[in-house]
């Protein structure tokens, strides 16, 4: 578990960064003076380069070593650190954002693979969940980070702070990561690559033009996700080079774990985004309230990962994954129907009852597909995994950032505004619960072909 250790601090921090710069974007508006339409690539743009890593995941457990795996994540995040820290204009914040992915998209990966070639099956959801609180008190400690930091100090000493850190994580890793698997040379499939990386930009710049009302960029973005998709199922009948198995979408235990999976990570990081904007537009709240607000719901979110994955492994999938789909669902329902009733303290209630929900639900969908997997596919379901958890995430924040802004009427003031566009967020995320419900009958049900 201390390899385990190194690579997931590596991820805590680049997780740490992504969720403390989302109670920063009033500020960061204010700054640079652009949109809030702008500032959300500052998570959404992660997400999205941090996707595109996360592709290559397969083939890269399969050519590279752990520790150079490793190596090149630290030294991304680091680079990025600089980047943002001595940032004067925006475009560089953004350019060091996009750098910094590549550590989430690198060390993520690396850490549940490394688990898989040295954990048996049985104990997978309790090994997962330990190695997930490292990552999941992130989320716990950015928005309360990132907001007492904003408040009482500069933005820019989020990347300072973190910037040692980084390089203690660096050093260890030289001398702790080993290789479990032996490496071969593979030819990297680049057309399929670059055919996947414009449809899933194409997808999450189209939204973004949709918010702006870009109704032509819009049109045109989905005519080359369209195009990019098609060209690259043509593609993959015939390539012979290294990316991932498409077998694996045949495996019902992948496919109902999926796309659960990506819905409840799309509902978290929008969530994530929409919460300190709601609290601080609608009930005049600072950002470091903000970002106190997802305080309680986060630190259950990631030190109860152990416990969650403990009832995957002791009473199979029943229990987690319908209590964690009942409770998610229950507490988004309360926001869209009583948000502005609740108040600042109501929605942390609110939102701690989401997170366990989610949290409970999300680290075992995964869990529970990796055990019903064939060992042979379970590096390309991962980076699948991955890949989904990262795209989702930054259609969350792009999507929600749309419906937040997407209802104005003549006289309407911006807490008016914010808090009807967000009762419309909290609705399609509830809906979004009950669909997940239904995925997780049909995971329980799916044949094991293994």
């Amino acid at each position: 578990m201390i390899v385990v250790t190194v690579v997931a601090l590596m991820s805590f921090l680049g997780v740490l960064t992504e969720t403390s710069m989302n109670t920063t974007f009033p500020t960061l508006m204010k700054d640079f003076q652009v949109s809030l339409t702008a500032v959300q690539w500052v998570t959404s743009g992660y997400l999205l380069c941090a996707a595109l890593v996360m592709l290559t995941s397969a083939f890269m457990k399969r050519r590279f070593t752990n520790r150079t795996l490793f190596t090149w994540a630290a030294a991304l995040f680091i680079a990025g650190d600089l980047l943002c820290a001595t940032a004067t204009i925006f475009p560089q914040l953004l350019v060091g954002r996009l750098v910094q992915a590549g550590c989430v998209g690198f060390c993520t990966p690396l850490m549940v693979n490394i688990i898989m070639d040295v954990v048996p099956r049985s104990k997978l959801g309790t090994y997962l969940g330990l190695a997930n609180v490292i990552i999941l008190i992130a989320p716990a400690l950015g928005p309360t980070f990132g907001g007492a930091i904003t408040a009482f100090a500069s933005w820019r000493m989020i990347f300072w702070l973190t910037l040692p850190l980084a390089v203690i994580l660096l050093i260890c890793g030289q001398f702790l990561i080993k290789q479990y698997t032996a490496t071969s040379r593979y030819a990297f499939d680049w057309a399929r690559f670059a055919l996947l990386a414009a449809a899933l930009t194409s997808l999450i710049i189209g939204l973004t033009a949709l918010g702006d009302g870009n109704w032509l960029l819009f049109g045109g973005l989905m005519v080359v996700l369209v195009a990019s998709a098609i060209g690259f199922a043509k593609l993959s009948k015939t390539s012979t080079r290294a990316l991932f198995s498409l077998t694996v979408f045949h495996q019902p235990a992948f496919l109902f774990s999926f796309l659960p999976y990506i819905l409840l990570q799309f509902a978290n990081v929008g969530i994530n985004f929409l919460l300190p904007n709601y609290v601080q537009g609608v009930f005049a709240a600072s950002s470091f309230v903000g970002g106190l607000v997802l305080l309680p719901g986060s630190i259950f979110n990631g030190l109860g990962q152990p416990l969650y994955g403990w009832l995957l492994d002791r009473f199979g999938g029943k229990v987690p994954l319908y209590t964690g789909a009942a409770l998610f669902t229950l507490a988004l329902g309360a926001m869209a129907g009583w948000g502005p009733r609740l108040g600042v303290v109501g929605m942390t209630l609110a939102y701690l009852v989401f997170a366990i929900g989610r949290s409970m639900a999300f680290s075992n969908s995964v869990a529970y597909g990796l055990k019903k997997m064939p060992k042979t596919l379970q590096s390309d379901a991962n980076a699948l995994y991955n890949t989904g958890q990262q795209v989702s995430g930054a259609m969350g924040t792009t999507v929600l950032a749309l419906l937040m802004t997407s209802i104005s009427r003549p006289g309407w003031h911006q807490a008016q505004i914010i808090s009807a566009g967000s009762a419309l967020a909290f609705g399609l995320l509830t809906a979004s619960g009950v669909v997940i419900w239904w995925l997780f009958v049909k995971l329980l049900h799916a044949k094991t072909d293994y």
